[in-house]
Parts: C-alpha cells; structure tokens; sequence
C-alpha cells in the first residue's frame, strides 16, 4: 500500500502537520536545520525548499515550520505532493531506526554530558507522568511536542517543540492547561514557563 499524505493546519499559524496513513519514524525529533537531519532522507529532501524553517517528526506526521515570506496557500499542496512522491518511491521504512535515543537527547541537552543517570524526586516524577498521560497526546494531536525540562523552587519548565515552539496559543495552554493541571493534582503553588533556550 502506498503512502497517502493529508494537511492540517495547527494552533500555530506558521506551522501546518502532515499526516500519513503509515508510520514514519519509531522516535520524535525536532530539526532546526540540515545539519541535523542525520541521514533521515525525507528530512534532508525537505530543507531543499527555501520556505522550510524547521521540522519535527512523530509516529505518522512531520509538522513543518515555514518562514514568514510565504503563505500556506501557495506551498501547502506542493509539499503535501512532494512528500507523498518522496515516501513512496522510498518504499515503507522507519525514518529514525538508526538514530538511539541518546542521540536525541544529546542533540537536545547541547551541553556537557555528565556520565551520571538522571534522578527525580517524587514531585518531579508526577508532573512527568500529568505531562506525559494528560498534555503531551493533546499537544502531539496539534503537530508538537512538550517535555519536562526543569522544576526548581515552584517553576515548572517545559520544553516545547514542533507546532507548539513559537504558537501564539502556547502562553494559554501553559496557563490555562498545564499550569492548572499540575496545580490541582501536584502543588498549588506551581507556575509553567517555557524553556527559551
């Protein structure tokens, strides 16, 4: 069966998701540039358009950022077609089989790798589990991502990625989504921010 791809546009107007009717890749990971597309082909074959800004790919979707110089209407159906052309001439594969999670994560971190196994408390591994059963498959539904980054003092820091980096809405699903879930069943006292970096 071959690959057929549909759009969806996002909460995030520079971003829109396209979706496929089989698995892409087994791992998610965000691409800012094509340095970074570690021989995910697809990934590569897309930054050769001069509108892509930055992509991430999940299970069956690659949500695409573009830049400001250039309306959905006028690229949304070229890239839908060039997808669906590029997958399946590729045949059926997994886009992220040789990628480990350490190389995600290392890509992610840039920073010096301590060789030590991360440790969290007990109210760090609750906001992971509200973050990861209740948020992230809301947010993945919009085409991004969210992950734990840091809880210091009363601050929840997230990470946010794909369709949700940059989404006017971001602020109100911290707020309003987020902030109040971990409030409820975590600590009153919690604020979210997102990670800048």
């Amino acid at each position: 069966m071959n690959y057929s791809i549909y759009a969806e546009s996002t909460p995030n107007p520079g971003v829109m998701k396209f979706v496929a009717n089989r698995m892409l890749v087994d791992k998610s990971i965000e691409i800012t540039k094509a340095e970074q597309a570690q021989d995910i082909s697809v990934a590569k074959a897309l930054f050769n358009f001069p509108f892509v800004k930055s992509l991430y790919l999940s299970s069956n979707f690659i949500s695409i950022a573009k830049t400001d110089n250039v309306e959905w209407d006028m690229i949304a159906m070229q890239l839908r077609i060039f997808i669906a052309d590029f997958l399946n001439e590729e045949g059926l594969k997994n886009y992220t089989e040789h990628i480990s999670e350490e190389d995600i994560i290392k890509e992610e971190v840039k920073e010096v790798a301590t060789e030590e196994p991360i440790s969290f408390t007990e109210k760090e591994e609750a906001i992971i589990d509200l973050l990861n059963e209740y948020i992230k498959p809301a947010v993945e539904s919009d085409g991004g991502a969210i992950t734990f980054h840091s809880y210091i003092g009363d601050v929840v820091t997230v990470n946010l990625k794909g369709a949700c980096s940059g989404c006017p809405s971001a602020t109100n699903t911290l707020k309003g989504g987020i902030e109040s879930l971990l409030n409820q069943k975590v600590d009153p006292n919690i604020v979210v921010r997102a990670n800048e970096q």
